[in-house]
């Protein structure tokens, strides 16, 4: 800070109707800084300057009238980006500890020219741990750090252009951010002496004569250049320089355009910017050639900002002489917010600005004091306030008093609530202080004033005026916070409430220890023996806030108790320097410690006592507890992981996943109130996935929540750090009903699958139904007969009797062969299924919908002659066709897509069973559990992502109630709601007609199939324009989202078919993540605005790829070996070539010609090449690799384009929570997930059974790794940001504490599960036994011991053997 100005605000002097009372010490926030950096002319400084708007606050201000905001004739700058110069941000980079962002700019305003270069750094110590923005600080928070060699770089400045104009140095205020920011100003580069030469056409014209006077031949018929002429001809000459360092062209002495363009009058101007003699000629200065990364060589940055300067002159001159030169200058605006973190912040609605004499809200300083600006939302406006009282707490007063005014100003009810809480707190405002100095008749701001004279005065006031004795020490209080002085607020309060007020009442600090305590309360009271209570209740506090029992047995016995151990002594005494070491090393020295010195354990303890304590560790509490180490995370604190059966492990990652989304895991703990009741008017609408389902799936589909649900309470509850799903909750989710079916019916066909047994050699597939009494005449026809196998058929007592239903492990149902000859009377007897055939059939009754249609079969058909046929053209309905083949006596009732019939069919009359049904044979339970087992496994390796994913959904929707029905008949439910959003899709037809198509989406497809990409990228792709072929024609067409879910699912596309080799391959590019991203510019809109953008982005796009395609065809020039070979006779250039057969443009012709330069010396009689072509071979090198140049500054100006064109829509944000990972080929490999936990702001990985910490998720999840076979991301969840917490929950934990010693459970009477169960078998009467446990948790506070029998509880949710019945 200048000591002018400094003197400046110390003054007392009155600015615009208000006083400086005090210098602010805040900081501001990053808009706000950018805000000031537009209005700061550092070489207008000085008391008649006011203040410097970039490195402090406003002054303390209490008129009516506003100061000015800006020192009179300063430039408002319009900043331009000088891209050579600058180190930009990819995308939403989220920056860490070794990142450094630059922007260099230049004002376009001709008459201001200067430079800046805004620097943010987070290499410093400490810095980069946390940035900002984030969730507790939206916005940088920048304080001014003084540097003491700001002042003379400045002074230095003034009359050397070279140098820098003024160097600011600022620090982000987060501890966990302190990101450091640098602004440079530079003043012009050009002169005003040397603009008038450029510039004054008198200046331009006294020289071209002069030229053309001394030889007017040679000039004959050229007219004086107009100043856009002169300054393009140098700026072409300084940008011939930059783009090809290498070969400099010379500049002839007596070139006539530069005679008449410069020539010697410009000779100082053209010696500065590094043109040289050489003779009469001239040669252009020589910069570093161009890189990656900006030159810090000070030739190159001179020429660079005055090519800059020179576009802004051509700039400024009239259109007519710009000399057909176009100047853009890209704005550097959205680059300086994008690396200050300053893009999307909340911003409050618009309001109208007043008018007349009243100021403009964002020039008012009470904004200024909070560092804030107009449009900031009151939230940040709060943000603001918090940062300027943590930050100078000794101008607390004055930011209080800028709270309550923009309050009132804004009439925000928010930010006035806000105000009364501080008030509330002690904080009181300016005014208030003035109104308590005036009350105790204290003169405010004396110097004379001092601790003892404040409180004598007060007691005398107290003395004179005892019923004003509650006003006074409010007033006393107040002068005693403007003072920072906690013996006036003591004597104020003449109370001890806080552990604060209690160690300064006792003279006292926090590290002082209980002994020592009790010394200091000695001395208080023996000095006033009347404050014996307070200093004992000054104790009380002290011991309650350390929960001292040392204390607290000295205030009831008089004895100090047992004093704790203080923590640097602690660790002192178990000879631990380290504070960070880990527990194992601490227990370590302590046992140790405890085995040389047994005698001093009690001590040792103490210690290991005090440190558990400090660090809170678990581990070193469990050892202190019992002796022993525990798992280093509590069972209520730690997900439980997943252990694999089979082939699970993306099973596994996917139910971790749906286990930590809150809404879904309270839909399946509580199932009941959400399940779809099976009534038929409630089949008859049910729709999901715009098709009718069937009553059977939804049967499945609930079994399959039950099955989840119980999985959901073992995981809440099971003490273990491991829990095993079950084989039947993995088929139901791995496999659909249909593929389940398909699978089947495949595998009873081939013979491959397990039977129930065979006779005579064939399998056996089910039983086989008693036989049902018929009319003769229907005995003795040939016909097939088939029944109705639901349910309710088979508890009706007027229907015969059906074929008893198989259950999941069985087939679905077979023909039925005449028994053995031996087989009569009352035995029981199997059905066989000779041809197979039988399962096709029983199909119809069961999924007819779904099956193509059938041809009829006549009376004389016997069963083997049954096949299925497609219908003919002519054919009736599918439905009719179906019908055909059964029987009239087929009931239709329990079907839920009834037919109806055009013909009435007269029931057939049967009799009732003259037996029960026949006991079917039963597998064991060991071949039951393998045969699902063998299922699992099958199916977990044919299934896709997708396919699991649709399953699931699928399943949790048929098996749950409708919300509502929407216009389709489609149901909506909490799972629509969840996971499903709408995209919308705009196909453009030849005649401009637009067609309009909307639809639901579980996910977001994206491609990473033509290299690595940013998340940004890939999902552009999804939504981008694109040619579709319809009716013949190419159609333009793109989609938009119009309704996001709060869970936003991305899928990763990675397999791929490689056309030539007829296979499929996985795609391993990087895809770069961001924690979180804004999902704006994918919405439907109807602002043209932003299709205007769109239609921008595509075109830039589109010629982004055709550049990039250039590039290629420049830098990727095949070559074969065995033309390498021919091509040179040198090893040295074979061996290097025949390596790379993949060469730059410019390298081929280089090579080539080096070649035919060498076969020319080595041949000189046999082979004569001519110069010309060898020099051809030398330019086309240096002209490809120009163009190669040209097209990478082109692609890195349209790819900053295309990647800045939408950041400023930042409304509607989703943050990164769960990442499914594969590492492998297309059809093998392990899957893990990561799982972000918004809560405690960790990553974990859930391998299987494994849960852990993810100590570096910069490096693990977003970073590529460097394998050949990397692991990948293959699907992606985003949440809402501002539901996040209602929608995701990680951990999710309920530990019954385990019985003291086992319990034995007494057999008690069973009870009737309808369900087929897996691990539990029924033992005649005697209850249920899982002979899969060795010991089971069964829910009730007691284990089961091997062997013992268990009552089930139908209430039990969390036990493992008991399989949840439809009526639950």
């Amino acid at each position: 800070m200048h000591q002018d100005l400094k003197a400046a605000i110390q003054s007392d002097a009155a600015i615009q109707g208000g006083t400086m009372s005090s210098i602010l010490h805040g900081g501001k926030t990053s808009p706000k800084f950018l805000v000031d950096l537009n209005r700061y002319n550092p070489h207008r400084l000085g008391p008649a300057f006011s203040y410097n708007v970039l490195t402090e606050l406003a002054v303390t201000w209490e008129g009516t009238t506003l100061p000015k905001s800006t020192p009179s004739r300063s430039c408002e700058h319009r900043w331009a980006l000088n891209n050579k110069q600058s180190i930009l941000p990819d995308y939403d980079t989220r920056p860490d500890h070794s990142t450094i962002f630059i922007v260099s700019a230049y004002c376009i305003n001709a008459k201001c020219r200067c430079h800046t270069d805004l620097e943010v750094d987070y290499r410093g110590e400490g810095a980069g741990e946390d940035p900002c923005p984030k969730g507790d600080a939206p916005l940088h928070h920048l304080k001014y750090a003084w540097v003491a060699s700001n002042d003379a770089r400045s002074k230095e400045a003034v009359n050397d252009p070279d140098s820098w104009c003024d160097i600011q140095h600022f620090q982000c205020s987060d501890s966990r951010c302190l990101a450091r920011v640098t602004t440079r100003f530079r003043t012009p580069r050009l002169k005003k002496e040397w603009v008038a030469l450029l510039s004054d056409k008198s200046l331009i014209k006294q020289r071209a004569q002069k030229a053309m006077n001394e030889d007017p031949v040679r000039f004959e018929g050229h007219a004086v250049p107009s100043p856009g002429t002169v300054i393009t001809n140098l700026r072409t000459y300084i940008m011939n320089a930059i783009r090809d360092p290498a070969n400099p062209r010379r500049i002839q002495g007596n070139n006539k355009k530069w005679c008449l363009s410069l020539g010697e009058p410009c000779a100082d101007l053209l010696l500065y910017l590094g043109f040289t003699r050489d003779g009469v000629d001239w040669l252009p200065p020589c910069p570093d050639p161009p890189g990656d990364s900006p030159s810090k060589n000070p030739i190159n940055i001179l020429l660079e900002d005055v090519e800059k300067e020179l576009a802004v002159l051509l700039d400024e001159l009239a259109y007519s002489e710009k000399y057909l030169v176009t100047v853009e200058h890209v704005l550097a605006d959205k680059e300086f917010e994008r690396i200050l973190g300053a893009q999307g912040y909340k911003k409050r609605p618009s309001v109208s600005r007043t008018t007349g004499s009243e100021a403009k809200e964002e020039d008012h300083p009470f904004l200024g004091g909070l560092g804030a600006i107009a449009d900031f939302h009151d939230d940040l406006i709060s943000f603001a306030y918090n940062r300027q009282v943590d930050m100078d707490p000794a101008n607390v007063p004055y930011y209080l008093e800028c709270l309550q005014g923009i309050a009132k100003g804004r009439g925000s009810e928010d930010l006035q609530t806000k105000a009364v809480i501080e008030a509330s707190s002690g904080k009181v405002s300016r005014k208030d202080i003035r109104e308590a100095y005036k009350c105790l008749n204290l003169e405010y701001g004396s110097a004379y004033l001092d601790d003892d004279f404040i409180i004598g005065t007060f007691q005398a006031r107290i003395s004179d005026g005892p019923k004003q004795e509650a006003e006074l020490r409010r007033a006393l209080r107040i002068v005693g916070q403007d003072r920072l002085s906690s013996r006036i607020e003591q004597v104020a309060s003449d109370s001890v409430t806080t552990y604060e007020q209690a160690l300064s009442w006792l003279n006292v600090t926090p590290d002082i220890d209980d002994g020592f305590l009790i010394s200091m309360f000695s001395i208080k009271v023996n000095e006033n023996p009347s404050s014996d209570e307070l200093a004992r209740k000054a104790v009380s506090l002290i011991a309650d806030y350390r929960n001292s029992s040392a204390l607290r047995q000295w205030l009831a016995t008089g004895v100090l108790g047992e004093v704790q151990m203080d923590v640097g002594h602690a660790y002192t005494r178990l000879g631990v320097d380290d504070r960070t070491v880990d527990d194992e090393t601490i227990l370590a020295t302590y046992n140790i410690l405890v085995e040389e010195t047994p005698s001093q354990l009690p001590e040792l303890k103490r210690a290991l006592t005090t440190i558990a304590e400090s660090k809170d560790s678990i581990i070193l509490k469990s050892f202190l507890r019992s002796g022993d180490v525990s798992s280093s995370h509590a069972a209520s604190e730690w997900p439980v992981g997943l252990e694999n059966i089979g082939n699970t492990c993306y099973l596994n990652s996917l139910l971790q996943f749906y286990f930590t989304v809150k809404p879904l895991r309270d839909l399946v703990l509580s199932f009941d109130e959400y399940k779809m009741a099976m009534d038929d008017p409630s089949l008859e609408n049910k729709r999901v996935g715009s098709r009718k389902v069937s009553k059977r799936e939804i049967e499945r589909a609930q079994r399959f929540v039950y099955e989840l649900q119980k999985l959901f309470q073992n995981m809440i509850s099971a003490p273990r750090a491991q829990v095993t799903p079950e084989q039947e909750l993995a088929r139901l989710t791995l496999m659909s009903s249909s593929t389940e079916e398909h699978i089947r019916r495949k595998s009873t066909l081939s013979g491959n699958r397990p039977s129930l047994g065979e006779i005579y050699g064939r399998p056996i597939y089910g039983p086989l139904p008693a036989p049902a009494q018929v009319p003769e005449a229907t005995q003795s026809s040939t016909d097939v007969e088939m029944v109705d196998v639901s349910r309710e058929s088979q508890t009706s007592q007027n229907s015969m009797p059906p074929l008893i239903e198989i259950d999941d492990i069985s087939s679905d149902g077979t023909l039925v062969e005449a028994p053995p000859p031996e087989t009569s009377g009352d035995n029981d007897f199997m059905v066989i299924d000779p041809t197979g055939r039988q399962s096709e059939l029983q199909e119809v009754q069961h999924n007819k919908e779904n099956l193509p249609p059938f041809k009829t079969i006549s009376s004389q058909s016997s069963p083997s002659e049954v096949d299925l046929m497609p219908l003919l053209q002519q054919s009736p309905t599918q439905a009719k066709e179906q019908i055909s083949v059964l029987p009239p006596s087929y009931d239709f009732s329990n079907e839920v897509n009834d037919v109806q019939m055009a013909d009435t069919v007269s029931p057939l009359t049967t009799g009732p069973p003259t037996r029960p049904p026949p006991v079917p044979p039963r597998q064991k339970p060991e071949e039951q559990k393998k045969a699902i087992q063998e299922e699992v496994e099958f199916s977990a390796q044919q299934q896709d992502v997708t396919e699991v994913i649709a399953n699931v959904l699928f399943q949790l929707q048929c098996a749950i109630k409708p919300e509502s029905i929407d216009e389709s008949g489609e149901q909506i439910d909490q799972v629509k709601r969840l996971f499903y959003g709408k995209q919308k899709s705009y196909t453009t037809n030849e005649q401009g007609a637009i067609r309009t198509k909307e639809e639901f989406i579980t996910d977001i497809k994206v491609n990473v199939a033509s290299g690595p990409r940013d998340i940004y990228a890939a999902l552009d792709g999804a939504f981008d324009v694109q040619e579709v072929e319809v009716g013949g024609s190419l159609e333009p067409q793109y989609t938009t989202i119009s309704q996001l879910p709060p869970v936003l699912q991305i899928l990763v596309q990675r397999v791929q078919f490689d056309p030539e080799k007829m296979t499929q391959f996985k795609v391993i590019h990087h895809l770069e993540l961001k924690e979180t991203i804004h999902m704006d510019r994918y919405m439907d809109s109807a602002d043209p605005e932003i299709l205007r953008r769109r239609q921008e982005c595509w075109k830039w796009k589109k010629a982004l790829a055709a550049l990039e395609v250039r590039r290629e065809e420049l830098k990727q020039t095949e070559v074969r070996q065995t033309n390498i070979v021919a091509l040179t006779s040198s090893n040295k250039l074979l061996q290097t070539n025949a390596m790379q057969l993949s060469l730059e443009m410019p390298e081929v012709l280089a090579a080539t010609g080096e070649y035919l330069a060498q076969l020319a010396s080595l041949n000189e009689q046999e082979l004569a090449i001519d110069d010309g072509l060898l020099k051809s071979f030398e330019t086309g090198a240096k002209v490809a690799k120009q163009e190669i140049s040209a097209l990478e500054d082109e692609i890195k100006t349209l790819s900053t384009n295309i990647s800045t064109q939408f950041t400023d829509l930042r409304t509607l944000p989703y943050n990164l929570h769960s990442v499914f990972i594969h590492r492998g080929l297309v059809n093998s490999g392990h899957y893990w997930i990561y799982i972000y936990d918004f809560a405690t702001k960790i990553w974990r990985k859930y391998n299987d059974g494994y849960v852990t910490k993810v100590e570096d998720p910069q490096r693990e999840i977003y970073e590529a790794e460097a394998s050949a076979r990397p692991a990948t991301p293959y699907f992606l969840v985003y949440v809402k940001d501002d539901l996040k917490d209602e929608l995701v929950d990680a951990v999710c934990r309920d530990v019954p504490p385990p019985p003291e010693k086992p319990a034995t459970i007494r057999p008690g009477p069973a009870i009737q599960i309808d369900e087929p169960q897996d691990t539990v078998m029924q033992d005649n009467n005697q209850g249920y036994k899982d002979e899969k446990e060795v010991m089971s948790w069964v829910g009730n506070g007691a284990y089961e011991e091997p062997g013992e029998t268990q009552e089930i509880n139908p209430h039990w949710n969390n036990s493992r053997t008991l399989a949840y019945p439809d009526t639950w």
